[in-house]
């Protein structure tokens, strides 16, 4: 049974990896990767000359963390906040609601975006103007657009987080919140000595494999919301990969710099599953 997903990730995943050696070579399509001059580490002395690539990966490290932290945080609050929601029918429609943009591609919420936050005819542009401010560009000033990048991104993927504690929520034996009613705890106190430590196990552990993601600052959602605009500070890693090696035919630079990000992620993934082994006891087999 396994076999047949062994071989899907050995064709598509490890076959592909032998194109690492274009990040060495002045890569010609027409000569292919066996052919094509070997130019050594020009390519990465080329990345790391650009005057853009401090700040492009201090833009994928800014935006990364920044939604690590915010995603982790919000659906650990609105899961206590569901769990204590009594009516059956509201919390599953509030649970479905919140889940449902997990499904939606960023095309399409992307485009959503664009025109509520449009400062002429969006729908927050109009209710800035109806309170007698001048509206702003989200989408298309420095100062903003990371801060959009990171609130859309929870906005689309806290609900998924949600379902993750409201399951170890369902973990927590009743009897330990009888008895702290026996004795007089409020449903504050209860959520403060019975649910929050409760969850610690899997709130370490969703925390801890977070720390792979600090170089993925999410290549769909930016791709389809920044412009020339916002590249200062919303250009990361993944969309500068996309315009050396796909609209500038640069294939060794973007190759190298690729190799780079997938080297570091390596060393970051591998870090963050040694802690949650150590702290969470989680392990892969």
């Amino acid at each position: 049974m396994l076999f047949p997903g062994v071989l899907l990730v050995f064709v598509y995943c490890y076959i592909p990896m032998a194109g690492i050696m274009i990040a060495f070579q002045k890569f010609n399509p027409g000569k292919g990767v066996f052919h094509s001059p070997w130019v050594g580490w020009d390519n990465f002395r080329f990345v790391f000359a650009m005057e853009d690539t401090l700040q492009v990966i201090y833009n994928t490290v800014f935006i990364a963390v920044l939604k690590i932290v915010v995603g982790f945080v919000v659906p650990i609050l609105f899961a206590l906040l569901l769990n204590e929601v009594r009516k059956t029918l509201f919390k599953r429609t509030v649970q479905t609601l919140v889940y449902l943009p997990h499904f939606m591609s960023w095309v399409i919420l992307g485009g959503i975006l664009v025109d509520i936050l449009s400062p002429s005819n969006g729908l927050v542009g109009k209710a800035i103007s109806f309170l007698g401010l001048e509206p702003v560009f989200f989408l298309g000033r420095n100062d903003w657009f990371p801060f959009v990048l990171v609130l859309s991104d929870v906005w689309k993927e806290f609900g998924f987080g949600t379902i993750v504690y409201l399951a170890a929520l369902t973990s927590i034996n009743p009897s330990l919140y009888e008895a702290a009613k026996i004795d007089g705890a409020n449903r504050w106190k209860q959520t403060i000595h019975i649910s929050i430590p409760g969850i610690v196990p899997m709130i370490v552990l969703v925390g801890t494999l977070s720390l792979g993601n600090v170089l993925n600052a999410g290549f769909d959602q930016v791709y389809n919301l920044y412009s020339p605009l916002v590249y200062e500070r919303g250009d990361i890693i993944d969309t500068l990969i996309y315009r050396l090696g796909l609209e500038s035919a640069q294939y060794g630079v973007a190759t190298a710099l690729g190799l780079f990000k997938s080297l570091v992620s390596f060393v970051l993934i591998a870090t963050s599953y040694f802690v949650a082994y150590r702290f969470a006891n989680y392990r892969i087999f």
